[in-house]
């Protein structure tokens, strides 16, 4: 009700920069405390410690961090992985897979795929399509699948459901709609050979159906995924990490939102990819302290260097519930200013929710509980 009618203020007091995120008054760190994520009006603090300098931090909104692949257990189906994080909006489980054994369907919302490790062939209700480490794979809701791994490892795949609702891009505004990545690039699965190979299979086939929660298992005697030719604007696609071309400024350190790669109702799923850092002398060359009041926000590394973190490896997830100020590791902090190379080097996924998140019982057994106190400094 309350969103873009906001109170009108326009001030400013003591020593501060002209705009933000550049040319700090020195020997300051920026803090930004706003509305609505990083698009409603916004408050810079400027301090002469980090905002996130404490040393000790107690009770539920500590920050945490789950080492995803401690979690060395097989499923069959994404069901039986365990959950990481959920509400009622949304479901993120963490899914290593060797051989599944049958087909799934997602019948309480759409889903995407994010494939950690892997490389392999997906076959769908429209056909087949090869997937590999760094593609987001979008299955609408109601459709049935089945992952058929190609190498002996296996597949490690980030699931993220949008329940009760779906996915969709994100409006580009004065970029353009190929700014980012081109829609062109997204790739359907094909009527072709495998598939039709694969649906000649007339062996007793289970399908595992997710819809409340529960999952039910309905039998046939041959391959349901037999479709011969199908028409419409509803399919799955895929994405590769590889080909978003991040917007960029060498001026500005730009906001996380701006690289958000897919839209739900009540999160918003971002991609961090490699791109040069800002080379103003002024501006700041790491993420910018900020107050997380509005939104959760989890973050998923991929693959690379992630420079604003200390000790994240890949396959690592952190978690900072709304509500108070994070920012960057120390390490990082030594760098606001002047980078010692010219791009960042790191793929991660980041998702933001409105509504907070619970734990999975069976997430907090990869926690590292030390994670909180990864910002205190020597000093």
């Amino acid at each position: 009700m309350t969103k873009g009618k906001w109170i009108p203020v326009q001030g400013a007091e003591g020593r501060h920069s002209k705009q933000a995120h550049a040319d700090l008054p020195e020997g300051t760190y920026e803090r930004e405390m706003s509305k609505e994520g990083f698009f409603g009006p916004a408050a810079f603090f400027h301090h002469p410690k980090p905002p996130t300098g404490w040393i000790n931090f107690e009770g539920p909104l500590r920050p945490r961090a789950f080492d995803l692949v401690k979690d060395h257990s097989w499923t069959d189906t994404p069901w039986d992985a365990p959950v990481i994080l959920q509400n009622k909006h949304t479901e993120i489980r963490f899914w290593r897979n060797q051989a599944m054994e049958g087909l799934v369907r997602n019948a309480d919302g759409d889903m995407l795929l994010f494939i950690h490790e892997g490389f392999g062939h997906l076959h769908t209700d429209w056909g087949h399509m090869t997937v590999e480490q760094g593609d987001y794979v979008y299955l609408p809701r109601g459709a049935m699948w089945t992952l058929d791994k190609h190498t002996s490892d296996g597949f490690a795949i980030l699931t993220i459901e949008a329940t009760n609702a779906h996915f969709t891009l994100p409006d580009r505004g004065l970029l353009g709609p190929h700014a980012i990545f081109d829609p062109a690039l997204l790739e359907h699965p094909k009527i072709n050979d495998i598939h039709l190979h694969a649906a000649n299979n007339t062996n007793p086939w289970k399908v595992h159906i997710k819809k409340r929660g529960q999952v039910s298992t309905v039998t046939y005697p041959y391959n349901p995924l037999n479709a011969i030719g199908w028409h419409g604007d509803l399919a799955p696609v895929k994405l590769n990490v590889r080909d978003i071309r991040p917007v960029v400024s060498h001026r500005y350190h730009l906001p996380p939102s701006v690289h958000t790669t897919f839209l739900s109702d009540r999160f918003v799923v971002c991609t961090f990819a490699p791109r040069p850092f800002e080379t103003d002398p002024g501006a700041i060359k790491i993420p910018f302290f900020h107050n997380n009041d509005d939104f959760d926000e989890v973050l998923f590394y991929h693959a690379g260097d992630f420079f604003s973190r200390d000790n994240i490896k890949a396959g690592m997830m952190t978690f900072h519930p709304s509500g108070f100020t994070h920012g960057p590791h120390p390490k990082a902090l030594k760098k606001m200013l002047v980078q010692d190379k010219p791009m960042t080097d790191e793929y991660a996924v980041m998702i933001d929710t409105r509504d907070p998140l619970d734990v999975g019982p069976e997430a907090e057994a990869m926690e590292n509980p030390d994670y909180v106190n990864s910002w205190k400094t020597s000093e």
